[in-house]
């Protein structure tokens, strides 16, 4: 388990689907602390579907193919139509480790007026994850 997660549990895990599947699993376990759960690979170089666990959280993704799913969900062009809030203990330690890695940061890091400190950044090929300290399940 990611030593920067809080312990939760979730029961909504995000989706998504990427152009190079393998590149951004290597990725997002170095830049933010994933870890694989599952990995099962596809045809050729594709990723048929992983998981990757965060803390008691996970994500679940896949190579961008055109099967049933992938006609309703791409990895994005030019913006998201969603993107994940993780909660961790060290926003500024993610920050770093981020920033480190390559990720572009698109809203600096920062104390909210709603409380807690968070950031938001797009990882190589297009997805916008955010990571703050703010926690709605004891913080609301």
């Amino acid at each position: 388990m990611s030593d920067n997660a809080l312990s939760k549990k979730a029961t909504i895990i995000p989706t998504m689907r990427y152009r190079d599947a393998t590149a951004a699993i290597t990725w997002l376990c170095e830049a933010f602390g994933f870890e694989r759960h599952l990995v099962v690979p596809g045809e050729g170089d594709n990723i048929a579907h992983a998981q990757l666990s965060f803390g008691n959280g996970m994500i679940m993704l896949g190579s961008a193919t055109d099967d049933e799913y992938g006609a309703h969900v791409k990895p994005p062009e030019s913006f998201c139509t969603q993107s994940p809030y993780i909660i961790v203990d060290d926003v500024d330690a993610i920050y770093q480790k981020a920033i480190k890695a390559g990720a572009e940061i698109v809203i600096e890091i920062k104390d909210e007026d709603y409380g807690g400190r968070g950031f938001s950044c797009r990882d190589p090929q297009g997805q916008i994850w955010n990571f703050g300290d703010y926690n709605p399940w004891e913080d609301g």
